[in-house]
C-alpha cells in the first residue's frame, strides 16, 4: 500500500489548495476528440469513407492518444490524487474538531 504523506501546507500555514481538475479533464477530453477527428479525416482522405472510417478512426485513436496525451493524463491524475488527499485531510480535521478536546 502507498505511504501516507503529510498534507501539503500553504505559505500561511493552512492547508494548500489542491490543483484544479477541470482544466486537465477538458484538455484530455479535447485532445482525445482532436486525435479521433484527425484520424477519421486522414482515413477519409486516404479513401476509406463512411462508417468504416469512423470505426477505424475511433479504434486507432485509442493507442495514439495513450502515447501522445501521457503528460496531460499524468497531470490530470496528479490533480485528482491531490484533490482526494486534500478532501481526506479536511475530513479528518473536521472529525477531530467535532469530537472536541480529549478528556482524561
Amino acid at each position: 500500500m502507498a505511504e501516507s504523506s503529510p498534507p501539503a501546507t500553504a505559505p500561511t500555514g493552512g492547508p494548500a489548495t489542491p490543483p484544479r481538475v477541470l482544466p486537465w479533464m477538458l484538455a484530455y477530453t479535447l485532445g482525445r476528440l482532436v486525435i479521433a477527428a484527425a484520424l477519421v479525416g486522414l482515413l477519409w482522405a486516404v479513401g476509406l469513407g463512411g462508417y468504416p472510417a469512423l470505426l477505424f478512426g475511433a479504434l486507432l485513436s485509442m493507442p495514439v492518444a495513450y502515447f501522445l496525451l501521457q503528460p496531460v493524463r499524468d497531470k490530470f491524475t496528479a490533480a485528482l490524487a491531490a484533490r482526494s488527499e486534500a478532501r481526506r485531510s479536511a475530513k479528518e480535521e473536521l472529525r477531530s474538531r467535532l469530537s472536541g478536546p480529549a478528556t482524561e
